[in-house]
């Protein structure tokens, strides 16, 4: 019970798997959530048990006001929340001028309002000086053609969580965004091997990043070497956009 506690949404795949495991090393318990699979989220826990550290995985669907009620008050929250990570998202491929006002409400409550939710639930629990990373993406500043729900949803958050970085700095709080290029995640899973390679040579560093290179990325902003690090949108996309 004296490791620090970290929450992450979405801990369960991809980035928010790299995520939980990476920071489990760096010396924090992890509350992971995961929405429609229970088994992969578990196999992380029991990965990190495995290496001697302690996890826990509990369903919530952020976009469910009630189910992101329970996480405020799951038992672990009386030990204080030291670092949040939201990675929590959803993604559909819809071209901008088809998209309905449905799809976008749908989206916004998952990836906006949702994060939003566990924030406020969580708050109250957060540390005096509680790191915040945000998991964006870089859609949310160029905009995308097929996808513009989720750019614009990922856009709202960014400028939410540079809001409330210059509403909780004086409390000693900070709050950072990654913002991801092409990440080896479900969203690319479909790729064909034409496509993978089509990625690959877009992006001057010539791979597609690991959810390894973002957990490493959320790591630092939550350390003790970003310290005066706060509101930042910090893009990790080895060199594939540079706003």
């Amino acid at each position: 019970m004296s490791r620090p506690v970290a929450l992450i949404t979405g801990g369960g795949r991809g980035i928010g798997a790299a995520t939980s495991k990476r920071l489990a090393e760096d010396g924090y318990d992890i509350l992971l959530t995961y929405n429609t699979s229970s088994k992969p989220a578990e196999m992380v826990v029991n990965e990190i048990r495995e290496a001697g550290y302690d996890a826990l995985a509990v369903k919530v669907d952020c976009s469910n006001v009630g189910e992101v009620g329970l996480l405020g008050i799951h038992p672990w929250m009386a030990r204080g929340i030291d670092a949040l990570v939201l990675n929590h998202g959803s993604y559909e491929r819809v071209a901008a001028d088809k998209l309905t006002l449905e799809s976008l409400k749908a989206t916004m409550a998952t990836n906006f309002e949702g994060a939003v939710a566990v924030w406020k639930a969580v708050q109250p629990y957060l540390t005096p000086n509680a790191r915040m990373v945000v998991v964006g993406s870089q859609l949310g500043t160029r905009g995308s053609p097929h996808g513009a729900d989720y750019a614009a949803s990922k856009a709202a958050l960014s400028v939410w969580a540079r809001s409330l970085a210059q509403a909780v700095g004086p409390e000693g709080k900070r709050v950072n965004v990654l913002a991801p290029g092409y990440v080896d995640t479900a969203i690319l899973a479909g790729d064909s091997a034409e496509k993978r390679a089509q990625r690959e040579d877009e992006v001057p560093l010539k791979r597609v990043g690991s959810p390894e290179d973002m957990a490493s990325t959320i790591s630092f902003l939550i350390g003790k070497d970003s310290r005066y690090i706060t509101g930042t949108i910090l893009h990790v996309n080895g060199g594939l956009y540079l706003p």
